[in-house]
């Protein structure tokens, strides 16, 4: 079973995406900050993480940063959630932005577990 790390500091987009990736077949781990999601990643060796950009403290950028810096954490894909972009911007730009895939709040949560799955697949076969 593939884990996954998702971390937000709003509790019901915890609640929500739990839900959904277990009804999906995914095991799910969650933090409500940036220093609990470092460590938790070098704890648990989630397949993927979904990190909220917009988080008191250490934000989504920093925490992905210190992430890619350490060997144990360096590989694990991130998908980045954000209240900063629009749903239209969020499509013109294919979900990608600066090169990492990033979603809209309010996530589509079908969208985003398609992007997962994509996402987890290729890394299954490469």
């Amino acid at each position: 079973m593939k884990k996954i790390l998702v971390v937000d500091d709003e509790k019901d987009v915890l609640f929500m995406l739990g839900k959904r990736l277990t009804a999906k077949g995914y095991s799910v781990i969650t933090a409500t900050n940036g220093t609990n999601a470092i460590a938790l990643a070098k704890s648990q060796h989630p397949d993927l993480i979904i990190l909220d950009i917009l988080m008191p403290g250490m934000d989504g950028g920093e925490v992905s940063a210190k992430l890619q810096a350490h060997p144990l954490t360096r590989s694990i894909p991130v998908i980045f959630l954000t209240a900063l972009l629009t749903k239209r911007e969020e499509y013109q730009k294919e979900h990608i932005i600066n090169s990492n895939i990033t979603f809209a709040k309010p996530v589509d949560a079908e969208e985003l577990v398609a992007q997962i799955e994509g996402l987890l697949c290729n890394a299954t076969t490469s």
